[in-house]
């Protein structure tokens, strides 16, 4: 499949079983669910897919399942992202063994990669493999970023196709909209900015709310498709009430929470992660009343 990098792609959750195994029904019924909703691609193996907590077998069994399950309806995006630049390369040859359309590359994360080497690590990536990347930066978690001029310098590199930006600093995702081309895509990966990445000139969102709430995140790029400004400004505002949810517990607990209460496969989150209490539950089921259950 010919990969163009825009829209509404989910950060799909990994639907698990009650004792913490991959859900692959589950998985299969997301990806169906998402798809009809009407999104554009889907990401898996990101930060709210518990990359972290999964093995390299399971990362895999993952992204064929999606593929299979896609069966080129959209384009799948696995995260593909690790410390060392040496065991990237090495899985993105798998992914492109499994069909994955593209791959997503965190930021090394935990120690503290200098600009040059990160430099130099997405370029090794990118030329050791043939597959689409998109650059990914979540400062927050992984400690690091990739400055302005460092994305301009590998957004030259061919098939470095795109970045998604999870800082949630507007500015920024300003400046980097301003490196866009027809060949290298602006994401961001911040849901309560979705309207105005779009309103910027950004290429869309990868959005991990779309895994509860589907119909909300696709009316504000179906909106905004049809110049209907103010009912896209709507549906962004109306994400506010899970967004703010997300202090209620560890990633991803919240939004697999939030997911199963509106009707969509998740499961729980794999340990340390633990479910939420009862009080937090509560709140939860409290702000999901605003949004529709998934049937």
């Amino acid at each position: 499949m010919s990969i163009t990098f825009k829209g509404i792609i989910p950060a799909l959750i990994t639907p698990m079983t009650a004792d913490e195994e991959v859900d692959e029904g589950g998985l299969r019924l997301l990806v169906d669910r998402l798809i009809d909703a009407g999104v554009h691609g889907l990401f898996v193996l990101g930060t709210n897919g518990e990359f972290i907590a999964l093995s390299e077998a399971e990362k895999l069994r993952i992204a064929r399942i999606a593929v299979d399950q896609a069966r080129s309806r959209v384009p799948v995006i696995a995260g593909t992202g690790a410390y060392a630049t040496r065991d990237v390369i090495e899985l993105n040859e798998k992914m492109k063994d499994v069909g994955v359309d593209a791959v997503s590359v965190i930021t090394p994360y935990f120690n503290g990669a200098t600009q040059q080497e990160l430099f130099v690590h997405y370029e090794r990536i990118a030329r050791g493999t043939s597959l689409p990347v998109m650059l990914y930066t979540i400062p927050a978690k992984a400690g690091v970023t990739l400055n302005v001029d460092t994305v301009r310098r590998l957004s030259e590199i061919p098939n470095i196709r795109g970045i998604k930006d999870s800082g949630g600093d507007f500015d920024r995702l300003l400046q980097l909209i301003n490196l866009r081309r027809d060949d290298f895509a602006v994401f961001t990966g911040t849901d309560s900015m979705i309207l105005w990445t779009l309103i910027a000139g950004g290429d869309g969102a990868v959005a991990a709310t779309t895994n509860a709430v589907p119909s909300v995140v696709m009316s504000i790029w179906n909106h905004f498709q049809a110049g209907e400004i103010d009912g896209a400004r709507r549906a962004q505002e109306s994400l506010r009430a899970l967004r703010d949810a997300f202090a209620l517990g560890t990633m991803p607990v919240v939004l697999k929470t939030a997911a199963a209460m509106l009707g969509m496969p998740a499961g729980p989150a794999r340990a340390p992660a633990r479910p939420l209490d009862d009080a937090a539950r509560e709140r939860l089921a409290k702000a999901l009343t605003l949004y529709p259950r998934v049937s």
